[in-house]
C-alpha cells in the first residue's frame, strides 16, 4: 500500500519513510501540500498522512482540494494539541482520522491501517442509534463537556470556560468517552458528525446541579 506523507520536516520525512519501509508500506514523500498537488491525479492510489499546519497550502486546504477534484484518498492528519480545533475541522472536511503529537509509531500506525482499510472496502458508518442512545446516557454537564471537547478546546480551556477543575473536566472526559463507547477521539468526533451534534451549542450552566463537585479553577 502506497502511502503519501506530506510534511515541510525533512527529519520527519526520512523517519516515517523508514517506519513504513519496514512494516511492508511504500512510502513516497512531500515537502508541501503544493507539491503533492502538482502529482496527484484520479489514478493515484493509497492514503495521506500529512501534517495539519503546512506552509503555503494547509493539511485542511488539501484534504478541500482533493474533495473538489473528486479524489477521495483516506487522509490522517497529524497535529499538536494546541491546534486540536484544526483537526476537528480537518474531520469535517473529510479526514479519515487525526492523532495528536507527540505520537508512538505504534498509533501512526494503527491510524494509517485504519485509513487503508478504508481503500480496499467501504467503511461502515457509525451506528446512528447506538450512538444517539449513548449520548442520552450523558448528564447535561457531560452532554457540554462533549461538545466543546469534540469542537476542538484542550480540557484546560474548558475547564476554565465553565467555570471548573482541570481535574473535574478530566472526570467528565472519562465518563463521557466510556458512555459512548470508548475509541479515540476522532472515533468520538466521527460519531457526533455522524448524528449532527458537531456546531450544537452547549447546554447552560444551570442544566444540570453540581451536587458540589466543581470547583472554579484558581489563579
Amino acid at each position: 500500500m502506497i502511502v503519501h506523507v506530506i510534511d515541510d520536516d525533512e527529519v520527519i520525512r526520512e523517519t516515517l519513510g523508514i517506519l513504513l519501509r519496514g512494516e511492508g508500506f511504500e512510502p513516497q514523500t512531500y515537502a508541501s501540500a503544493a507539491e503533492f498537488l502538482a502529482r496527484v491525479d484520479a489514478n493515484t492510489q493509497g492514503c495521506i498522512v500529512t501534517d495539519v499546519q503546512l506552509p503555503g497550502v494547509s493539511g485542511i486546504d488539501l484534504i478541500v482540494s482533493l474533495r473538489q477534484r473528486g479524489v477521495t484518498l483516506p487522509v490522517v492528519v497529524i497535529t499538536g494539541h494546541a491546534n486540536l480545533s484544526l483537526a476537528v475541522e480537518a474531520m469535517k472536511r473529510g479526514a479519515a482520522d487525526f492523532i495528536e503529537k507527540p505520537c508512538s509509531a505504534a498509533a501512526l500506525l494503527a491510524a494509517i491501517r485504519g485509513a487503508c482499510a478504508h481503500v480496499e472496502q467501504a467503511a461502515e458508518p457509525p451506528d446512528l442509534a447506538a450512538t444517539r442512545e449513548n449520548l442520552a446516557k450523558l448528564t447535561a454537564r457531560e452532554k457540554e463537556v462533549l461538545i466543546k471537547l469534540i469542537s476542538g478546546l484542550p480540557n484546560k480551556l474548558i475547564a476554565y470556560d465553565m467555570g471548573l477543575s482541570v481535574r473535574t473536566v478530566d472526570s467528565h472526559r472519562a465518563a463521557v468517552k466510556k458512555k459512548m463507547g470508548g475509541g479515540s477521539l476522532a472515533e468520538l468526533v466521527r460519531k457526533c458528525l455522524a448524528i449532527g451534534l458537531l456546531g450544537a451549542k452547549a447546554p447552560g450552566r444551570n442544566g444540570e446541579a453540581t451536587n458540589g463537585e466543581e470547583t472554579r479553577p484558581h489563579h
